[in-house]
C-alpha cells in the first residue's frame, strides 16, 4: 500500500457551534463544508485540500488529540491568537527549524503551529 498524503484530520467536539466559533473566528480556518446532519464541519487549512474536520461527538474524550499546522510565523501567530483571546499553552519555543508553540479547543484538543524560519528550504 501506498500511502498518497494527507486527506483530512478529525478532532472530536461537544458543541458544533462552538466549534466553529473557535476554529472560524478565534483561529482563523475558513469553513470549507458543513454536513450538519451528521454533525460535522471542515475547515479549509491554507490552500491545500486537506483540511481539518471536527465532529461532534456526546462525550469527547478531553485532549485526546494533537495536530500541528504550519504558519510563516510561529511568534506572531502566537500573539495573533492572544490577541484573538486563546492564550497559547506555553510560550513559543524554538525548534532546529524555527519555532513553534500550542494551544488548546474547549476539548482539550491541542493544535500546534511551527514554522520553518530557522530552515527555509523545508517550508511551505
Amino acid at each position: 500500500m501506498k500511502v498518497l498524503g494527507v486527506d483530512n484530520v478529525f478532532l472530536p467536539v461537544g458543541d458544533l457551534a462552538q466549534a466553529v466559533t473557535f476554529y472560524q473566528d478565534m483561529v482563523g480556518l475558513p469553513v470549507a463544508k458543513r454536513f450538519d446532519e451528521i454533525g460535522m464541519v471542515l475547515f479549509r487549512i491554507g490552500d491545500e485540500t486537506p483540511g481539518l474536520g471536527v465532529r461532534f461527538t456526546e462525550s469527547p474524550a478531553a485532549g485526546g488529540q494533537k495536530v500541528w499546522f504550519e504558519v510563516p510565523d510561529a511568534r506572531s501567530a502566537a500573539q495573533e491568537l492572544s490577541a484573538n483571546g486563546v492564550a497559547p499553552l506555553a510560550p513559543p519555543f524554538q525548534l532546529p527549524t524555527g519555532w513553534a508553540f500550542e494551544i488548546s479547543d474547549p476539548w482539550g484538543n491541542v493544535i500546534g503551529f511551527t514554522d520553518y524560519t530557522g530552515k527555509p528550504e523545508l517550508g511551505r
